[in-house]
């Protein structure tokens, strides 16, 4: 079994087999180290709607929830963390940057890792550091650029990119915090092993 406190999972409904929030409840029920609602493809206010859905969810499970890309929706819902892109990030004032109490940026090289670091980010999420079908074709960058990129930060660094179960124990020797999981989550597969995953009527029973 997997240490879900090492364990970040990060969305995309568009690969969730099944509803979507039937699967972040049977996620949040195993009590990961977060939630990161990356939903990229909605408008500002659809995100809003779905985001105060998580948030329940996650508030629920007491699991911390990070907003992704809306600074104004996570004000307006009372959300504490955030994670922008870096380019988003590098275009925010700094008074604005320094008002959360989870800040966060991806990066794909040590310059940005030091660059996002400088920016005042509590943690940074490094890849993709395995081959992955979200970033086809493209080699990973390995364990050793994940270690040095621990080891620049001065920050948590979260490895994400191709994780799987067996892997997980490589990210955490190169020094990693935590490893951000995406597509295993939102497809399930080895990461929630059916005999362990709450039904849907015990989720909407957690829910109710």
């Amino acid at each position: 079994m997997s240490d879900w406190s090492k364990l970040i999972v990060v969305t995309n409904r568009q690969l969730c087999e099944g509803d979507f929030l039937t699967r972040l409840r049977q996620l949040a029920a195993r009590r990961p180290r977060a939630v990161i609602l990356r939903e990229k493809d909605l408008t500002e206010s659809q995100y809003e709607e779905l985001a105060a859905k998580v948030l329940a969810i996650c508030r629920q499970a007491q699991v911390p929830c990070i907003l992704h890309s809306f600074p104004a929706v996570a004000r307006r819902l009372g959300a504490a963390a955030l994670h922008l892109p870096l380019p988003q990030l590098r275009g925010m004032a700094p008074g604005e940057r320094q008002g959360w109490s989870c800040l966060g940026t991806s990066c794909h090289s040590l310059a940005e890792v030091r660059e996002a670091a400088a920016l005042g980010c509590h943690y940074v999420v490094a890849g993709h550091i395995f081959a992955t079908d979200c970033k086809r074709g493209l080699p990973g960058r390995g364990t050793d650029f994940l270690r040095a990129a621990c080891e620049t930060a001065g920050v948590p660094v979260f490895a994400i990119g191709g994780i799987t179960p067996d892997r997980l124990p490589l990210v955490l020797a190169a020094g990693a915090g935590a490893a951000c999981v995406m597509s295993g989550m939102m497809r399930g597969g080895a990461w929630l092993v059916p005999a362990d995953v709450p039904d849907e009527a015990a989720a909407r029973e957690e829910s109710s």
